[in-house]
């Protein structure tokens, strides 16, 4: 099969999506598949138009990629994607309107409230936030991913200079009660079933599971499956798979979850890209369900190849 992967892009986690293209372009071609990496540039419509491609795998995060832009490019071509469509990407994305999306339908989402960053931020304003979700607050850009831009802020000052951080990198910010407790993820896979992948609980080196942390080896560990008590573990799967399934998403997500010590799972956001690198989450939980990585991007390519064809009608290619 003859198959494009897109790559790198121009979001902040460019060199991330770098990495989890040359991945998946190398499960793919050890599967037998004649694989293109593509960057998203300018030149991007052109070659994905005139290249015959199959399918592509959508390797990019963050905006530009993960966002329901290049799905949109994509149904415009009207080339088979992995991943979510227009719709469900865009959503995701914006971790504001996913909250109350996921709030609406009962999952339990820490408050939050959105402002939006034009200059400076007024001294009363902060005092306001610290006095309605107390301290530390989680700071962060509503439209970003990989922890960019986010603070755990566990004083005023912090909290203003939280704010002028995450507002260089999105004018929209999220202010939100932080969830004390195990943070764990929890991979979703939808080819097109649905099935859960095991919970992995995540323990950083650095204080917060933070860019760093994320994507230099050794500085943080995967444990699979958390340690938490099983109803704990039960209660977190089914509110990824809620999660996943009333943002409308397909092929692939991961949900970021904290238990805390009762026993609830607090959702924190859903990925439609997650990183597919060689030191990433969902990698390593679809081993941990006995799902090799060349086997998750072959299920993923299936799967954008049917919905394609399905979508179009019979006879297309």
């Amino acid at each position: 099969m003859k198959l494009a992967v897109l790559r790198g892009g121009k979001s902040a986690e460019r060199e991330v999506s770098l990495r989890s293209g040359e991945q998946v372009a190398k499960a793919l071609r050890a599967r037998g598949h004649d694989v293109t990496p593509v960057d998203l540039d300018g030149g991007t419509w052109n070659v994905l138009r005139d290249g015959a491609f199959e399918c592509v795998f959508n390797a990019l995060h963050g905006r530009l990629g993960e966002d329901g832009t290049v799905q949109g490019m994509l149904e415009l071509l009207g080339l088979a994607y992995t991943g979510s469509g227009v719709l469900a990407s865009a959503l995701c994305m914006d971790k504001s309107r996913a909250a109350k999306v996921m709030r609406g339908v009962g999952l339990d989402v820490p408050e939050f409230e959105e402002l939006e960053i034009k200059e400076g931020v007024a001294a009363d304003v902060v005092e306001g936030l610290v006095a309605r979700f107390g301290l530390p607050v989680v700071v962060k850009p509503v439209r970003e991913g990989s922890t960019i831009g986010l603070t755990i802020a566990k004083d005023v000052d912090a909290v203003a200079s939280g704010l002028v951080l995450a507002g260089r990198y999105d004018r929209r910010v999220l202010v939100q009660r932080f969830a004390s407790g195990t943070e764990i993820t929890i991979g979703v896979l939808a080819t097109p079933e649905i099935q859960v992948l095991p919970t992995l609980e995540i323990v950083s080196d650095n204080p917060v599971y933070d860019y760093d942390a994320k994507y230099t080896a050794g500085k943080s560990h995967h444990i699979i499956p958390a340690r938490i008590p099983e109803a704990a573990r039960a209660a977190a799967s089914d509110a990824a798979a809620r999660a996943f399934t009333e943002l409308g998403c397909s092929g692939m997500a991961r949900v970021d979850i904290i238990v805390d010590a009762d026993g609830t799972p607090w959702v924190l956001e859903v990925n439609t890209v997650p990183g597919l690198t060689e030191l990433s989450l969902l990698p390593d939980a679809a081993r941990a369900a006995g799902i090799a990585f060349d086997e998750l991007c072959q299920r993923l390519v299936d799967h954008a190849v049917g919905r394609h064809r399905r979508h179009v009608g019979p006879g297309a290619k």
